[in-house]
């Protein structure tokens, strides 16, 4: 595996790692409230807002990966120079 090809893969595995870690917060949130009893509303808020973040930024990662990298293998060397 080239090494561009390799860094592509580690970008998309750590964005994915990081969505599911926000989507299991966000239910863990939603659907076990009361394992979390002890956090005040303030910090249950906060931590939805974190996870919230968490999934919008490797949603968005993930985009961006697809859109620059992995549609840039399947186009020719002159339409990804006017893509820049």
């Amino acid at each position: 595996m080239a090494i561009g090809t390799r860094l592509v893969s580690a970008l998309v595995a750590k964005a994915n790692a990081d969505k599911e870690k926000a989507l299991l917060t966000l239910d863990l949130l939603t659907a076990n409230a009361v394992g979390i009893g002890d956090h005040s509303f303030d910090d249950f808020l906060g931590d939805a807002e974190k996870a919230l973040s968490l999934l919008s930024d490797a949603d968005d990662r993930l985009e961006t990966i697809d859109k620059y990298f992995k549609t840039a293998e399947k186009k020719t060397p002159k339409e990804n120079e006017n893509n820049k």
